[in-house]
């Protein structure tokens, strides 16, 4: 879904390549296409793909091989923009999008864990995709401390590279919780399931280095197009 929020197209496609190698569907040591193929198949300039396909090999995880290829080399650790990001299509990736439905500054919620020291903070209310496809709800709380206004049209689809770029704030670390709670009573008419049905529901406190707390978050997703994934270790 393209929204005035998104990432530039080459960075898209780098992020659709990673979260495509860390599903596996790009094999450890698998050849991807010809460029030429490639951007064809997915509607692209072949100067635009080049460009992405030297930013997954700058993150180690393309081998560019002159006259021979592009090859996959899975990484368990990959520094990218969703690098945060645990929601997945159920056949796994999806380069995630998102709308924004509200910005508002106001005093924090009281069910929220603390997050800064500010009396108040931005909520950030979005619908969010995966590939296209729409999944969940998003309610962001940043520290109201950070910045003195934030709006809609300031906001990109990855709000962590927001958060690095326009604030200055490098998230380090992201501690979640996961289980399941009614949707919310301000679920949009076009969002596919109604206000109060069951869905996959994570919270979220993100920190800087040092374990500052600056953000909290709520994300409702329907677990019948999505589901939470968390790679660790070797394999």
């Amino acid at each position: 879904m393209a929204t005035p929020s998104a990432l530039p197209k080459f960075v898209q496609l780098s992020e659709m390549l990673i979260r495509e190698i860390a599903a596996g569907h790009l094999a450890d040591g698998a050849r991807l296409p010809p460029e030429r193929e490639m951007a064809e198949t997915l509607g692209v300039a072949v100067g635009t793909l080049r460009k992405a396909l030297a930013d997954v090999a700058a993150k180690g995880l393309l081998q560019r091989v002159q006259g021979s290829g592009n090859y996959v080399r899975k990484l368990e650790a990959v520094d990218s923009v969703y690098a945060f990001f645990r929601l997945e299509l159920k056949r796994g990736g999806g380069l995630p999008t998102a709308q924004v439905l509200s910005v508002d500054l106001l005093a924090k919620p009281a069910d929220a864990r603390p997050f800064g020291e500010h009396a108040q903070g931005h909520r950030i209310r979005r619908l969010r995709w995966l590939g296209g496809v729409l999944v969940g709800l998003e309610e962001i709380w940043l520290d109201g401390g950070y910045a003195p206004a934030i709006g809609p049209q300031d906001l990109i689809d990855s709000l962590y590279l927001f958060y690095r770029d326009r604030l200055g704030l490098v998230i380090a670390a992201a501690e979640d919780r996961i289980g399941v709670a009614p949707l919310p009573d301000w679920t949009p008419p076009d969002f596919h399931l109604p206000p109060g049905a069951v869905a996959g529901y994570i919270e979220r406190n993100s920190y800087l280095a040092g374990r500052v707390p600056v953000e909290f978050s709520r994300t409702w997703f329907d677990a019948d197009r999505a589901q939470y994934i968390s790679r660790m270790g070797k394999g």
